[in-house]
This record gives C-alpha cells, structure tokens and sequence, in this order.
C-alpha cells in the first residue's frame, strides 16, 4: 500500500488512492493511509462485510481495487459487480504455487527462478488473468525470509507498474 500512494503521490501518476478499506483494525495499511491523508474505512470481517464494502467503493467512486495483504477470499457476488476492477499482488510467478506460503513452496520445488504476480481477482484464488510478473532468482542460502524480503522489494514495483498500465487504459 505504500507503494502505491507513493506513486500516486506523483502528479504524472495515472492513479490516485481515494480510499483504504481493512478488515483488521490492526493494518499497518491504516496508519499509512491516515498519514496520507487517505480515508480508511474497517470492516466487519466475521462474515466479512462485502455489501459495506461495495457500498464505499461506489461512494468513492473507485475504477481499480487493489488488494495489498487482504487475506479474505471475495465471493463470487461481490466479483461480478466489479469484474475486471480487482487485481491482487502474489508472492510467485502464477501459475505455480497458488495460495499460502508461496515462498516456502518454491523452496521445496528446488526452483531456480521465483518472483511475483499481479493478477485480476477471481472466485478461484490464484487464477485471475496475469497483468504483470518479476522474476526473482532463488540463490543457494535462500532461506523462506530472505527469499520473501527479496520478492517483496519486486511487489512493490510490480503492483505499482501494473497500476499504472491499467489506469492509462481506464475510459472514463
């Protein structure tokens, strides 16, 4: 999410944050938001609250949700009302090692070559459309952190880049 308002932050940035939403109270996302001066919205997550959701999304007027460590599956209702406008970051080059812990399985695999993915959201996890992906070598001493800090310096340019190309396509 940083990432993100940083670049939006840029007035040469085809994108602006208009809003943050949380199901968990103890985001780091909403202290980034709040200092950026972005309104940021919890909540409830047991069920999640999916009709609240769309709701401030459309009071936003939101074109592109982007997930940035939203760990709730989104149901296929709520999809369809914004099919297309939902992307998410992976820690792997989908199609391979869908789901959690996409780090510790390459390392198991034995891949030489990991990285990242930005996707569209879909009811089946891991498998919307690829936007964008980085490679990220597996050295020899990797282990699951330095592994995961490695691709995660690649996220954060990967959403950003992958931002940028579908907001220069958006017609409004």
């Amino acid at each position: 999410m940083q990432a993100l308002i940083e670049a939006c932050q840029n007035r040469n940035f085809p994108a602006e944050v208009v809003c943050a939403i949380t199901n968990n109270s103890e985001a780091a996302g909403l202290k980034i938001a709040e200092q950026a001066g972005v309104p940021a919205f919890i909540v409830r997550d047991k069920p999640l609250d999916a009709d609240k959701i769309h709701e401030i999304f459309v009071q936003h007027k939101v074109d592109l949700i982007c997930l940035a460590g939203f760990m709730r599956i989104l149901q296929a209702n709520f999809l369809s009302k914004w099919n297309n406008k939902v992307i998410n970051i992976h820690p792997s080059l989908l199609p391979s090692f869908k789901g959690l812990n996409a780090q510790e399985q390459a390392l198991k695999a034995g891949v030489k070559i990991a990285g990242c993915t930005v996707h569209y959201v879909t009811p089946e996890i891991d498998a919307g459309a690829i936007i964008a992906q980085i490679a990220v070598p597996v050295l020899p001493a990797d282990d699951i952190q330095s592994l995961s800090e490695r691709i995660l310096a690649e996220e954060h340019k990967c959403y950003v880049e992958a931002v940028r190309s579908i907001a220069e396509n958006i017609n409004y």
